[in-house]
Order: structure tokens, then C-alpha cells, then sequence
């Protein structure tokens, strides 16, 4: 006999289902058009003059970062404050459009990558953290594992490593560089995992669309940063550089 409760629960939880599955491909779908902008607006500078607003040449010769140059390596920082604020306060529009822009400035400081490596090692390099990413994501949204103390230690290792570097500015050292580069890949790797899982567990089917829309803007623009700096740790490790 077919108990009609059953029933009413398994409808719900195709329903939220459905939810959720729509709720994850807004987040990607942010995540990506995030990452077009990054990736057009780099491309673009990197390859007309606008790139020479980025440098300075001493008398000498020697080539060094422009005042520009340290704006747009700064502003993220400043942004994903202004995100924070945003996010909380704002409208929803507001907070597209410091997302959007956050894309935008990261495109500006990225763009001397198309300088420093090979076109056709930055494409190689990019697929590979595609499917590294891909991966992950999948196993944080799949997996029935909790994953917080993982994403603890990572946080951890995270700021260990921003510390390690600014210290390395003054060392100098190529060991270390390395080194950090390679933690940084397994810092990312599992983040981005611990982010799937955590964007997922936040979902609420009650969540008005404005409300939706916020949490899968904050969760794209987790997930962008963590494809970012994984792409970047693998091209410093394996990038032919020019």
C-alpha cells in the first residue's frame, strides 16, 4: 500500500532538489562570467599599449612596477572588504556590480601573465586547473564527509603561506617560492572542495530570489578565487616562461 506521506516527502525532496541543482549552476554560471571578464580583460591590456602603463624604465634599463601597477594588485584586497560591506547592505544590483568589477580590476593585475609565460602554456595550464577544479567540486558536492576540519586546516595553511610570501618579497628566495607554490596547490585543491560544500549546505529552498541570488554571488565569487590561485600556484610551478 502506497502511504501518501512517503509520497509527500518524496515529491519535497525532488523539489528541493531541483532547487538546489538550479541554485548550483547560478553559482558556476557567476563563477564562469567572472572568469571570462578576468581572462578578456587581461588578454586585451596584455596585448596593446595599455601594458606600458603598467611598467616603468630606469635609466639603467631596469624594469619595475608602475604606481598603476600596484593599484590593480591592491585593489582586489580593497574590493572583497567592499564586497563584505556590500553584500550585507546593498542591493542586489550593488552587489553584482562590485563582483563584476572585482573580475574586471583582477583582469588589470593579471594581465602581465600574458607577458611573463607562453600563450600556449598559459591554455595548457588553464585546462589543467579546469579539470583539478572540476574534480574537486564535484567530490565537495557529492561527498557525505564532512569536510570543516579540512577546511579549517586549509584556512590555516592559507595564511601561512600569504605570510610566507610577503616574507619571501624581502628573501628573495627561489626555494621558497617553490615551495609555497606547491603548498598552494593543496591549499586551493582542497578548498575548493570545503567551498562547494560549504556553498551547498547554505542553500535554503525558503530563500527569496533576491536572497538566493546574494548566497550564490558570495559562493561564485568563493570558488572564482580558489580557481584563480590554483591556476596561478600551477603556472609558476609548470608555466614556460617567455
Amino acid at each position: 500500500m502506497i502511504n501518501s506521506q512517503n509520497v509527500a516527502q518524496t515529491g519535497s525532496q525532488a523539489y528541493v532538489d531541483q532547487g538546489l541543482r538550479q541554485y548550483m549552476l547560478k553559482v558556476y554560471n557567476y563563477m564562469a562570467g567572472g572568469l571570462c571578464i578576468t581572462a578578456l580583460i587581461s588578454y586585451l591590456i596584455a596585448n596593446t599599449s595599455a601594458i606600458k602603463l603598467f611598467f616603468t624604465v630606469a635609466p639603467n634599463g631596469a624594469v619595475g612596477m608602475s604606481g598603476l601597477s600596484w593599484l590593480a594588485l591592491l585593489a582586489p584586497f580593497i574590493m572583497i572588504f567592499a564586497f563584505g560591506w556590500v553584500l550585507s547592505r546593498g542591493t542586489l544590483a550593488q552587489v553584482q556590480g562590485v563582483y563584476w568589477g572585482y573580475a574586471a580590476v583582477m583582469g588589470a593585475a593579471l594581465a602581465p601573465v600574458f607577458i611573463a609565460y607562453t600563450g600556449t602554456s598559459i591554455t595548457r595550464i588553464f585546462l589543467i586547473t579546469a579539470a583539478m577544479f572540476g574534480g574537486m567540486s564535484l567530490y565537495g558536492y557529492t561527498t557525505r564527509k564532512d569536510l570543516t576540519s579540512m577546511g579549517s586546516f586549509m584556512t590555516m595553511g592559507l595564511w601561512g603561506i600569504i605570510i610566507a610570501m610577503i616574507v619571501n618579497i624581502f628573501l628573495k628566495s627561489p626555494g621558497l617560492y617553490y615551495a609555497l607554490s606547491i603548498l598552494s596547490v593543496v591549499v586551493f585543491t582542497g578548498l575548493t572542495a570545503y567551498d562547494t560544500q560549504k556553498i551547498r549546505a547554505i542553500y535554503a529552498e525558503s530563500d527569496s530570489g533576491d536572497m538566493s541570488s546574494r548566497k550564490a554571488i558570495s559562493g561564485a565569487l568563493a570558488l572564482y578565487m580558489d580557481f584563480i590561485n590554483l591556476f596561478l600556484a600551477l603556472l609558476r610551478l609548470f608555466g614556460d616562461r617567455r
